[in-house]
């Protein structure tokens, strides 16, 4: 996983994190969600990142 993309997604999911806990606060059903949809993205980004790596390893 590059840095740049590993850090995007981190970051991604620190920002999910974060609307999801104001939503908690507030009340707001809507940012809980936004904050977790955000959260999953970024899962995803790793995920796929993961994989990437693993065909490179593979190959070499």
């Amino acid at each position: 996983m590059s840095t740049e993309d590993k850090a995007k997604a981190t970051g991604k999911n620190l920002e999910g994190k974060a609307q999801e806990a104001m939503g908690k606060v507030t009340g707001n059903k809507e940012d809980q969600a936004a904050g977790k949809a955000k959260q999953a993205e970024a899962s995803a980004r790793h995920a796929a990142e993961d994989t990437k790596d693993a065909a490179k390893d593979a190959l070499d």
